[in-house]
C-alpha cells in the first residue's frame, strides 16, 4: 500500500497570486521522467539542478522545461528565482532525503499554500510531517516499483493485488478453455456483479485493447478469449466463513468412497508425502527403521501370544519390546510368558532363534534410530550457530538477484505470498537478510548454476546496473529457455528497446513508474496502490468530491465511459457504508468519496475535464403494458440523467428516440432495463442537430 494524502486537491488562488506552475527538484532519472508526466497533464514545469544534467534519458528535456534554474534547492535565493510564490506544487526528487527533507522546509516557509511532494523512505518522519506541514506527501520509488517486480515474478494469473476497506481485491487475467464454465454461455456484461467487474476483453484472434471498456458487452465469452477482471476476494472468503458446515454421516461418506472421491484424495496426499520423502535421505532412512521395527513388534508379539495361548498379551508386548532395544538376556533371565510358570529352557529352539534374531534386528535398526536423531540435534545446534539458512527450493521458485534495497523490497512481497524463493548476490547482505532466504553470495555467473535454474518459475535481475541486468538476464534465459526473466531498469527508451529485441523478457522502468505516482500526486490525487496492465501502469486513485471538480454531478456511468476509469468503490458520506463495484446510475455529489482504477492519461483527462463524446441514442418504439409507461420513464430518468418530465412525454409520445446522447454501454443498459420492462427500444448513432 502505498501512502495517502489529501485526495483531489484544489490549489488556493488569492486575489494577487495564481498557483499554475509545477517546480521539479532534482533532474536524476526519477526527476527526468517526473518533468516528461506533468507536461503530458498540460502543465507549467520548472526545474532546479546542482549542475546543467549531463545524461538525458528524456531526449527533449530541456525543451520540455520553462526554466531550468543551476542550484541548490534547500537556498531560499534559489527557489525564490524560480518562482516558488507561483507554484502549485513542488516536488523533490533528488537522490538525497535530507536535501528532500531540508528543501520542503525552505519552500513551504517560502509559499504556505504549496503542495509538496517528496522522495523519502523514513516512513514515521514523513508522517509526523504529513500531520505537521499540511498538505505533504512522500513516497519511495523503490517501495512503489517493487510490487510490480514481484507480481511478474508470480507470474500466474494474478496481475496486482491491493487492499481496500480491510478487503483483499485481485486483478485476475483469465484465458477462457473449452472446460471453462463461463464458455459458450456468458455475456461480457453478465460477468460483472457486486463483486466483480471486467477490465478488459478480446476474442482468440485479437490483441487485448489498451484502454478499459473498449469490447462489445454483448459478446458471448468463447474458448481462447481472453477476459481481465478485478474481484474483492475476501468477501469471498468470508462468506464461506458464514455459510453453515453440513453435518457429515456415514452414508455420505460411504457414497464418497463408491464415488471414488475419497479413495481419490488419499491417494494425491499419499502420492504428496512420497515426492516429500524422496527430497530427504535420512528421513526415508529413519522412515524405513521405524516401519520395520513396529512391524517387528507386532509380528512378535502376535508369534508369543500363538506358542503361549494362556500367556498375558500385555506382557508379551513388552518382552518384544524388551528384546528389540537389546535386552534378550533380561527376558530370558527370568520372564515367563504363561501361567503356571515354564523356565526359558522349555521353549523351543526356533524360538529362541527368533528372538535372538529380533534383538540382533532391533538393535540394528534402533541404532540407526539413535543415530538420526543424534546428528539432527546435532546439526541444528552447529546450524544455529553457523548463521543457518534455508534450503534452496526444488523447484516453482524465484530466482531474486540482486538484493539491493528493491530486491529486500521484493523478497519480503513474495514472501507475504508464501512463493519459495532463492536470492544471489556478489556483494555481502546486510545481517538482518541473511537468514530470512535461501542465500547465495556468490559470481552470479557460478551462482546460476546451484539454484535449480531450470525448475525455477522465474528469474527477477535488479541490481543497480541496468547494462549488468540485460546480461544476467540473458544468461539466464541461455540456461533454462523456459524460465520467465523479469529485468530492471531506469531508463524507458531502453526498456522499450529491449522489450522489442527480447519478448520473452518483461522489462519494467521503476523511474517511469515511480514518476506516474508522483506526478499524480503533484494534482492532488491520493495514490492508494498500483500495479502493472498489459505494460502500462494503473493506479488505485482515490477522489473527494468537491464544488468545481470535473467529476461533481456526473453519473458514475459517465465517469466509467467518458474518462476511461473503472470505479471500484462508492461511500456517498465518510460514515456511511462503501458500495464495491458501484452501479452506473449512481450521481456524484460534493462530500462523495470515489475510488477507481486509472492509467495516467485517463487522470490527465480528469483533470483537464476532458470527456470521450457520446455517440449513440436509444429510440424506443412501443409500449407492451400500460404501466411499462411509468416504469420505464423511471428507467430512463435512473440511467440516463435526464429529467423525469422529459422522460415520462417521452413515453407518452412513442415511438421517439430519447434527446440525450449516451455512451454505447450506457445505451445498452438501458435497452436491457427497458425490455425487462416490456418497453421495445433498439441503439442507434447519434446525430447532433445543428438546427
Amino acid at each position: 500500500m502505498l501512502p495517502s494524502s489529501e485526495s483531489n486537491y484544489q490549489p488556493v488562488e488569492d486575489s494577487q497570486t495564481k498557483l499554475d506552475q509545477f517546480l521539479v527538484c532534482g533532474l536524476g532519472s526519477l526527476g527526468q521522467h517526473c518533468v516528461a508526466v506533468l507536461k503530458e497533464y498540460g502543465a507549467v514545469v520548472n526545474a532546479i539542478d546542482q549542475e546543467q544534467p549531463q545524461h538525458l534519458e528524456i531526449p527533449n528535456l530541456l525543451s520540455l522545461l520553462e526554466n531550468l534554474f543551476i542550484g541548490d534547492c534547500r537556498q531560499s535565493s534559489v527557489l525564490e528565482q524560480a518562482n516558488i510564490s507561483q507554484c502549485q506544487t513542488v516536488l523533490l526528487v533528488t537522490s538525497n532525503e535530507r536535501v528532500n527533507i531540508e528543501s520542503a522546509f525552505a519552500a513551504r516557509l517560502l509559499n504556505p499554500q504549496v503542495r509538496l511532494v517528496v522522495r523519502s523512505d523514513k516512513q514515521n518522519l514523513n508522517e509526523l510531517l504529513s500531520q505537521t506541514l499540511g498538505n505533504f506527501i512522500a513516497f519511495e520509488p523503490n517501495q512503489i516499483s517493487a510490487s510490480g517486480f514481484a507480481l511478474a515474478a508470480l507470474g500466474d494469473d494474478n496481475l496486482g493485488y491491493f487492499q481496500l476497506e480491510e478487503r483483499q481485491f485481485r486483478v485476475v487475467k483469465r484465458q477462457i478453455k473449452i472446460s471453462d464454465n463461463w464458455a459458450n454461455k456468458w455475456r461480457i456484461h453478465e460477468l460483472n456483479t457486486l463483486y466483480r467487474r471486467v477490465l478488459n476483453y478480446a476474442n482468440d484472434s485479437s490483441p487485448l485493447p489498451k484502454e478499459f471498456h473498449q469490447w462489445e458487452p454483448e459478446a458471448t465469452l468463447n474458448p481462447g478469449d481472453t477476459i481481465i477482471y478485478i474481484e474483492v476476494t475476501e468477501q469471498l472468503k468470508s462468506l464461506k466463513k458464514i455459510a453453515p458446515v453440513p453435518k457429515y454421516n456415514w452414508q455420505q461418506l460411504w457414497q464418497e468412497i463408491v464415488l471414488g472421491r475419497t479413495w481419490k484424495n488419499l491417494k494425491n496426499k499419499i502420492a504428496y508425502l512420497l515426492r516429500t520423502f524422496s527430497r530427504y535421505q535420512s528421513l526415508r532412512v529413519a522412515i524405513i527403521c521405524g516401519i520395520t521395527v513396529l512391524f517387528l513388534w507386532c509380528f512378535g508379539t502376535i508369534i508369543y501370544i500363538l506358542n503361549y495361548p494362556e500367556s498375558n498379551i500385555i506382557e508379551a508386548f513388552y518382552a518384544i519390546a524388551v528384546l528389540l532395544l537389546g535386552g534378550y538376556g533380561d527376558v530370558f533371565g527370568g520372564v515367563n510368558f504363561k501361567t503356571p510358570p515354564e523356565t526359558a529352557e522349555s521353549m523351543p529352539g526356533w524360538l529362541r532363534l527368533f528372538s535372538l534374531a529380533l534383538t540382533v534386528t532391533g538393535i540394528g535398526f534402533v541404532g540407526v534410530l539413535y543415530a538420526l536423531l543424534t546428528d539432527a540435534l546435532l546439526s541444528s545446534r552447529f546450524q544455529f550457530f553457523n548463521n543457518y539458512q534455508p534450503l534452496i527450493p526444488q523447484k516453482d521458485h524465484v530466482v531474486l538477484i540482486g538484493l539491493n534495497r528493491v530486491g529486500q523490497r521484493v523478497a519480503a512481497l513474495l514472501q507475504e505470498f508464501k512463493q519459495p524463493l532463492v536470492g544471489i548476490s556478489s556483494t555481502a547482505i546486510n545481517a538482518d537478510f541473511i537468514n530470512k532466504i535461501p542465500l547465495i553470495i556468490d559470481n552470479i555467473a557460478d551462482a546460476l548454476d546451484k539454484v535449480n535454474l531450470a525448475n525455477s518459475k522465474s528469474v527477477v535481475v535488479v541490481t543497480d546496473d541496468d547494462m549488468e541486468n540485460l546480461e544476467i538476464a540473458l544468461m539466464a534465459y541461455a540456461k533454462s529457455p523456459k524460465t520467465r526473466v523479469v529485468i530492471r531498469t531506469y531508463d524507458r527508451y531502453f526498456r522499450d528497446n529491449v522489450a522489442r529485441l527480447f519478448p520473452y523478457a518483461q522489462v519494467i522502468c521503476t523511474s517511469a513508474i515511480s514518476a506516474e505516482v508522483f506526478a499524480a500526486a503533484a494534482f492532488g490525487e491520493n495514490i492508494l496502490s498500483l500495479f502493472n496492465f498489459d505494460t502500462q501502469t494503473i493506479l488505485v486513485v482515490e477522489y473527494m468530491i468537491e464544488a468545481g471538480d470535473t467529476l461533481n454531478g456526473l453519473l458514475l456511468a459517465e465517469v466509467a465511459y467518458g474518462y476511461g476509469v473503472v470505479p471500484i468503490l462508492y461511500q456517498s458520506l465518510k460514515r456511511s457504508p462503501v458500495k464495491f463495484m458501484p452501479s452506473d446510475h449512481t450521481q456524484l455529489a460534493v462530500g462523495d468519496r470515489l475510488i477507481v482504477l486509472a492509467n495516467s492519461h485517463n487522470l490527465q483527462q480528469i483533470e483537464r475535464g476532458e470527456m470521450f463524446p457520446r455517440n449513440w441514442q436509444v429510440q424506443i418504439e412501443k409500449v407492451l403494458a400500460q404501466d411499462a409507461i411509468f416504469d420505464g420513464a423511471n428507467e430512463i430518468s435512473i440511467i440516463s440523467g435526464c429529467n423525469i418530465g422529459i422522460a415520462r412525454e417521452l413515453m407518452h409520445n412513442l415511438p421517439a428516440p430519447l434527446p440525450v446522447a449516451l455512451y454505447k454501454q450506457q445505451a445498452l443498459l438501458l435497452v436491457r432495463r427497458l425490455s425487462k420492462l416490456r418497453v421495445t427500444a433498439h441503439l442507434k448513432p447519434f446525430v447532433q442537430d445543428t438546427n
